[in-house]
């Protein structure tokens, strides 16, 4: 769409909503005139005192005003403020095959039922309405309409849809009258009943459609769709991101695995973060990666050795897992982690959080990683009360991130969320609202109500178990037994344990019917291990025997030396209280050892 005999200006103020003062500049003169507003809406954003503008000279004879506004400079901007120049460009679009391919018909402002929609269109046999809104309103970043209440754009959605239901194909075109915005959303703020209404009109089938424009000083054309965010959660998340990393570039923490991020080294460090603190993940994911450098050496590891690295970890099914998923990367994949989403998730052990997670750190492919910390966030953020156990709610979620993640970052957008929920935005007490890059945005915050997300289903209690354990040695070596290979804590190694909470006198029973006397029997300190759906109540004693051979034959019984214990046989920390009378170290404490030995040995 062209103009003709345009000259430059600058805006002094606007009289009333069609009259505005401008200082005109034609040739050398720079005259102050009376000129014509094309756009009624407030626009109070671009008509500022000194804005750039242009107008068109007016060819009608006897002409209260001899110009009309058609254009002003935002910065760097121009956006065109024709009322009239949207439906000229679409109709030029459509004319060029712009959107429908095969068009017959273009008739502009055609009556249906009440209405007067902009353009009736057959295409190919479809009987279309279109409906266009001229936008001219952006705030950072986001082109938005309403300027101001419009009673009439409100009936044309709701006839639209009625529409529908009659067989025809409508559409509502929003055109953005300049260039470099990144999405469209209805203004809730000046208009809550359009947003609803036009949201309700897409859920009934209505296209909703929004397009920037070239816009020059002579010419506007509609140029590029942009998305278009109708729910206002999708509005306020698509400003999270940059604000986002800002943050988590200034805050990031360096983690080893953050640092060298290699499929392998992601893979397992995720895997060991499930559940579990990143402080009491790092010095294990140093030892397994000195032990275990590559998917070929952990799909060789025996269990035994596998297990013994994990001890103290816990959740250790996610250990064999990982051995079961390395041997099907070497069977299926030659060794190398599968580089798309869907086969990491075929992998043992893998489910949408991990892949995701790998995709977008290791790969750079935009798939969002969803776990409680993100959940916890996002529910503050978005302030929704659905329950973040249901699996249905962690696909929404997921969904959502797909479609504001950007492209160019996922692993680190993916890291940041995380990162928030780790160090502000965290799970236990009040999050720490005042270091949010969120803080504006939140609607939690904004509400004072940060304690009351996220909503999560009542648990079930969880069982208790009463049991007692026996350290049970002589002078040279210790009694332990492997645990059955399926189940709670399968494989591992304990000490033996009697079902209940024994005294001393049934112990002494059980271990007679065994053939042997306790030299000495010494009553230990009770504890308590909790597991996802049941505790330990342990009673301990500490029973010294002449010679563990005088018990009668039990083949589940291993008599090993304590050292042992620490070198080979992987006990877990349900035990933990147990294993300090052998004067022996497992799990995190035999590894804090070795680095403070480590740390010895390199300062002599």
């Amino acid at each position: 769409m062209e103009y003709k005999d345009i000259v430059p200006g600058r805006f002094c103020e606007r009289k009333n909503r069609f009259i505005a003062q401008v200082e005109v500049q034609e040739g050398a003169q720079v005259h102050r005139e009376n000129v014509h507003v094309k756009n009624t809406g407030r626009c109070q954003e671009l008509f500022v005192p000194g804005a750039e503008v242009w107008l068109e000279k007016s060819a009608a004879k006897g002409r209260k005003t001899a110009y009309d506004l058609v254009g002003v400079k935002k910065g760097d901007v121009l956006v065109n403020v024709d009322s009239n120049a949207p439906n000229g460009a679409v109709r030029e679009w459509l004319e060029s095959g712009g959107y429908f391919k095969d068009v017959t018909l273009i008739r502009p402002e055609t009556v249906h039922g009440s209405s007067r929609f902009d353009f009736y269109v057959e295409a190919g046999g479809r009987k279309i309405f279109i409906e266009v809104k001229g936008v001219t309103l952006e705030r950072q970043s986001m082109a938005m309409f309403p300027d101001a209440p419009s009673l009439r754009a409100l009936k044309h959605v709701e006839e639209l849809r009625q529409a529908l239901g009659e067989g025809y194909e409508c559409y509502v075109l929003f055109v953005i009258q300049m260039k470099g915005v990144s999405g469209f959303t209805p203004n809730r703020e000046t208009q809550p009943e359009f947003a609803d209404a036009l949201l309700f009109a897409q859920r009934a089938g209505v296209r909703v459609l929004a397009y920037d424009c070239l816009v020059t000083q002579n010419s506007m054309r509609i140029s590029e769709p942009v998305p278009v965010i109708l729910d206002e959660d999708e509005a306020l998340l698509n400003h999270i991101a940059q604000p986002l990393l800002v943050w988590y570039d200034a805050n990031r923490r360096s983690l080893p695995w953050r640092e060298t991020p290699t499929p392998y080294r992601v893979w397992v460090s995720e895997i060991m973060l499930q559940q579990t603190r990143v402080e009491a993940v790092k010095p294990y994911f140093g030892r397994f990666m000195e032990e275990l450098p590559d998917i070929a050496a952990l799909a060789a590891a025996p269990e035994d050795v596998l297990l013994k690295l994990w001890e103290g970890l816990g959740y250790y099914s996610r250990a064999r897992n990982l051995k079961k998923a390395a041997v099907q990367i070497m069977e299926a994949y030659d060794g190398q982690m599968p580089a798309d989403f869907e086969s990491l998730k075929r992998l043992s052990g893998i489910g949408s959080y991990t892949a995701g997670a790998i995709a977008s750190i290791a790969f750079g492919l935009a798939v969002p990683a969803v776990d409680g910390n993100v959940l916890r966030v996002l529910s503050r953020l978005l302030s929704f009360d659905a329950d973040v156990l249901n699996p249905a709610v962690k696909r929404d979620v997921e969904q959502r991130l797909l479609t504001v993640m950007p492209k160019d970052r996922p692993g680190d957008f993916n890291q940041a969320l995380m990162e928030l929920g780790a160090m502000v935005c965290v799970p236990n007490g009040a999050p720490k609202c005042e270091e949010c890059p969120w803080n504006g945005l939140c609607r939690a915050n904004r509400d004072n109500a940060q304690l009351q997300y996220p909503k999560k289903s009542a648990k079930k209690p969880r069982q208790i178990e009463k049991r007692t354990v026996l350290v049970l040695r002589d002078a040279n070596r210790v009694a332990i037994r492997k645990r059955p290979k399926d189940g709670l804590l399968a494989g591992l190694y304990e000490f033996p344990s009697l079902d209940g909470h024994m005294s001393r006198e049934e112990v002494l029973l059980w271990l007679k019917e065994r053939g042997m006397d306790a030299v000495r029997i010494e009553k230990l300190p009770s504890a308590k291990h909790i597991f996802t759906h049941k505790e330990w109540h342990m009673n301990g004693y500490y029973v010294q025997a002449d010679r563990l051979e005088r018990m009668k034959a039990d083949d589940t019984l291993l008599f090993v030396e304590p050292e042992e214990t620490e070198e080979k046989y992987p006990i877990p920390s349900a035990y933990a209280a147990y294993t300090r009378y052998l004067d022996i170290k497992t799990g995190s404490s035999r590894i804090r050892a070795e680095i403070d030995r480590k740390k010895e040995e390199k300062g002599k």
